[in-house]
């Protein structure tokens, strides 16, 4: 087995679990920043099996590991995309989580303030 190899399939246990609980979040809260965790951690789970394709010498016609060739940019692609959206996607889903914390809690300030106003009046 080659380096490579052993490295893609010990990578591959996290990424994949990260691909399950962000689908799992996205069945429960289906917002636009659990989407994109989904949609990151697809596009690392896509790099990592691109590394195991070349590693195995899978698809020979993408020409694994030659610059400008397609098999590289799948690569870049997927990685960056991987990066950019699975931070963004958790900041957004964590944002939101702390947006309606903050709404409840005001709504709960406003309510017992009327409360207060009100018996201050009887």
């Amino acid at each position: 087995m080659s380096g490579t190899l052993i490295k893609s399939f010990v990578a591959l246990a996290p990424s994949s679990m990260l691909l399950f609980g962000s689908i799992m979040l996205l069945s429960k809260t289906k917002n636009v920043g659990s989407l994109l965790q989904v949609l990151g951690a697809g596009c690392l789970n896509l790099m990592i099996l691109a590394h195991i394709a070349e590693a195995l010498h899978w698809f020979a016609f993408m020409h694994w590991g030659q610059e400008h060739s397609i098999g590289h940019y799948l690569d870049l692609t997927s990685a960056i995309l991987g990066i950019a959206l699975f931070p963004l996607g958790y900041l957004l889903h964590a944002w939101g989580i702390r947006r309606g914390q903050f709404e409840r809690s005001r709504a709960r300030s406003v309510q017992r303030n009327s409360r207060i106003s009100a018996l201050s009046r009887s």
